[in-house]
């Protein structure tokens, strides 16, 4: 993402600490083509930005709000929701502030979040840090192309379900839909950074907005029908499910909960795509993610709570594939097909800063190496053409091919967004954020501000394990009957 073309940029320790475009032999300050770094002049705005968040944020997770809100109820789901959208723009806020070290207009940039951990903390937690951010986005991945395919699959139940009936099972494997999904992701993955796929993002973000809507509509309708709202103050009944389920299913409503508002570990990487200053980037950052998580909660808000109104506690793990509503099939369709287009904007945007990480490292490690460094020049046009580097064609390949494998062996969607949620919203949301602002911002120990942020990152430690145990449960009691490869739907 924001180490876009890694392999085409190197700063030496040696030298005069000016940033060097190598691909462009230029060193640069005050021009109208590149920025003070000597990267390409950065474009983005308030609008891109958002978009970014959005196409990041309003993803699958949306889909499982409903369950979510079914476990906790009407008092305790919306509370926990607005809860961890203020945490989520209150952090990100201390990051953003992150993304230059010392004077925010004229300070060293940081173009990746483990660059800024690395300026502001010490070598362990860098470590730690790029483990978690890396670990959590090769997770991510798994989980889109998990949700994907069951929306393609979705497509081709809803169809079978109106032309056979409801009563039919309309039984099919999400394999094959894998790899469709699979296949698509490796096209793309060759798109060598971030800020080339800003159309897709911005598409995704389109899309996003398309199947929520629909999800909210069909969902107002189906209270319609039922002349009332479902659900209750506390959530589903122990006279439904035992009161350990009870315990574990809230836990993990958390963790999907959590993982909905889960979009900190590319902020960095968004802003380094906003224009250089005046304003600063961070002030643009800030205005993007308050925008961004306002519009988000909104949806989120919107959508969660109706279909908890329309179904009650049978509310289904995914409202637009768990099929609560079977008509208009037509609508049906083109709500998930908007979900896999945005699944697939999603996972770019995602995966950007892992593809990035792995290139700059080889490169690094192996400068002289033909096979990494190497661009073979093939033509798009008259005026055109696309550089392919055979190491990004190799290792973006592979791990696509890898979380799919992974996708297939483990599709359970709703334990898979809750364990990532839990796992990824302490540490990366939270914990470094505050760690880096304090360090940052000089807040000065035992302070008021300086108690009142360990406070903030000790509560939500407690919440993450939380909610990593629920989910954790849910996944082992999905393989005491899960077969790989077998399973259909």
């Amino acid at each position: 993402m924001g180490e876009n073309g890694a392999a085409k940029y190197h700063q030496h320790a040696n030298f005069a600490p000016v940033e060097v475009s190598i691909e462009l032999g230029h060193q640069q300050g005050g021009s109208k083509c590149y920025d003070d770094d000597g990267r390409r002049k950065r474009t983005g705005t308030v609008w891109t930005a958002s978009s970014h968040i959005i196409t990041a944020v309003i993803g699958s997770g949306v889909l499982s709000l409903a369950w979510a809100i079914g476990q906790l109820g009407w008092v305790a789901g919306p509370a926990v929701m607005l809860l961890f959208s203020y945490v989520t723009y209150y952090t990100s806020s201390l990051l953003s502030d992150c993304y230059r070290s010392g004077d925010p207009i004229t300070g060293k940039r940081n173009y990746t979040y483990m660059d800024a951990v690395h300026a502001n903390l010490n070598g362990f937690k860098v470590k730690i840090c790029g483990f978690l951010q890396y670990a959590n986005i090769f997770g991510v991945s798994i989980g889109y192309t998990i949700a994907a395919s069951i929306s393609m699959l979705a497509i081709k139940r809803s169809n079978c379900f109106h032309e056979k009936g409801h009563k039919n099972p309309c039984q099919a494997s999400s394999n094959p839909y894998m790899i469709i999904f699979g296949v698509a992701e490796i096209l793309l993955s060759q798109i060598p950074g971030f800020d080339q796929i800003w159309w897709l993002s911005i598409l995704a973000a389109i899309m996003s907005f398309t199947y929520s809507s629909i999800g909210l509509a069909l969902g107002v309708v189906q209270v319609i029908q039922n002349g009332g709202l479902k659900g209750s103050l506390t959530g589903i009944s122990i006279a439904v499910v035992s009161p350990t389920d009870k315990v574990w299913r809230s836990l993990q409503a958390f963790g999907d909960i959590a993982f909905a508002y889960s979009y900190s570990l590319i902020l960095i990487e968004i802003q380094d795509t906003i224009k250089e200053p005046p304003p600063s980037e961070a002030k643009v950052m800030k205005k993007a993610t308050l925008l961004s998580v306002a519009v988000t909660t909104i949806f989120y808000m919107l959508c969660g709570c109706m279909g908890y109104a329309a179904f009650g506690d049978m509310a289904p793990g995914n409202l637009l594939t768990g099929f609560g509503f079977y008509d208009p099939y037509w609508l049906l369709d083109i709500a998930n097909a908007a979900i896999v287009i945005h699944l697939v904007g999603a996972y770019q945007v995602y995966c950007q800063p892992l593809f990035a990480f792995v290139e700059k490292w080889a490169l690094q490690t192996w400068p002289d190496s033909k096979f990494i460094t190497k661009e073979i020049e093939v033509p798009l046009g008259p005026s055109r053409c696309y550089r392919l580097n055979p190491f990004r064609l190799t290792w973006r390949t592979v791990f696509v091919i890898c979380t799919t494998v992974i996708s297939m062996l483990l599709p359970f969607f709703n334990d898979v967004v809750g364990l990532l949620g839990a796992l990824g919203f302490w540490p990366l949301t939270v914990y470094f954020p505050v760690e880096m602002y304090i360090v940052q911002k000089k807040v000065p120990k035992w302070s008021t501000k300086w108690v009142c942020l360990q406070l903030l990152s000790m509560a939500c430690l407690v919440i993450s394990v939380a909610a990593a145990a629920g989910s954790i449960a849910g996944v082992v009691n999905d393989l005491k009957v899960y077969q790989p490869f077998k399973t259909s739907y």
